[in-house]
């Protein structure tokens, strides 16, 4: 069973940054692709950034050169560092693997950015 658990999202003011977290329960050295996407109140969910095979990141137009998408492999994880952040990025991240053609998905965390 593929379990992904995100943490780091919380309440933080406009221009702050924060570091979002997936833990997987299961080895990605493998998983070629995996990422973040984003549901903001009303809104579809949205890719935010991923990972894509042969080693390629993808990132929405809205967060290019704010958001870096990392792996550690050693430790199952998966990481979203955002910078300047603006309150139109308020919305639910979460974490997203591809694995044997079957889409997983933790239950997301909140960020919320204050003007």
């Amino acid at each position: 069973q593929v379990y992904l658990v995100e943490s780091g999202g919380g309440l933080v003011q406009a221009g702050g940054s924060l570091r979002l977290s997936c833990a997987a329960s299961v080895s990605i050295s493998r998983v070629n692709e995996m990422g973040w996407y984003r549901q903001a109140p009303g809104k579809q969910r949205e890719l935010v950034a991923a990972y894509s095979g042969a080693g390629r990141t993808n990132y929405a137009d809205s967060v290019k050169g704010r958001v870096t998408i990392s792996r550690d492999n050693a430790k199952d994880t998966l990481y979203l560092q955002m910078s300047s952040l603006k309150p139109e990025d308020t919305a639910v991240y979460y974490c997203n693997l591809k694995l044997w053609g079957v889409d997983y998905w933790g239950k997301g965390t909140l960020v919320t950015v204050s003007s």
